[in-house]
């Protein structure tokens, strides 16, 4: 038993930012899937409910809680759409070196933070 070799786990494989960036890209798909989406789709259902259903749903936007979900989900959107660029790069046969692999992460994980404040900063500030 003692000969047989271990299986990777935590303690063998160290963290890095190609790891980090993989978890975020399921963690944000799956926060649009089940997030992102109900919210779009009461969206929808207070705009064809009327004027009082859908002050209801801006109001609760409009709250500090609304506004929490909704740069959260922003944030899923484009570190998600960020990452899947990373992954057409990877697809092409480009970026599998480590450190190009690492440097390519760090852009994605950077350029999903900037992306979405500027989105928020133009809203913000209009």
């Amino acid at each position: 038993m003692a000969e047989r070799p271990l299986s990777p786990h935590l303690s063998i494989w160290k963290w890095g930012p190609a790891m980090l960036v993989s978890i975020l890209h399921r963690a944000t798909g799956d926060a649009m899937a089940l997030i992102g989406l109900p919210i779009l789709l009461w969206w929808l259902a207070a705009l064809a409910s009327g004027p009082e259903a859908y002050g209801f749903f801006a109001n609760l936007a409009d709250s500090w809680v609304g506004y929490i979900v909704l740069v959260g989900i922003s944030w899923s959107f484009f570190n998600h759409f960020a990452s899947g660029i990373r992954h057409f790069v990877m697809d092409i046969g480009a970026g599998y070196e480590v450190d190009s692999n690492n440097r390519w992460s760090v852009v994605t994980t950077v350029s999903g933070l900037v992306l979405t404040a500027a989105f928020w900063a133009v809203i913000v500030l209009r």
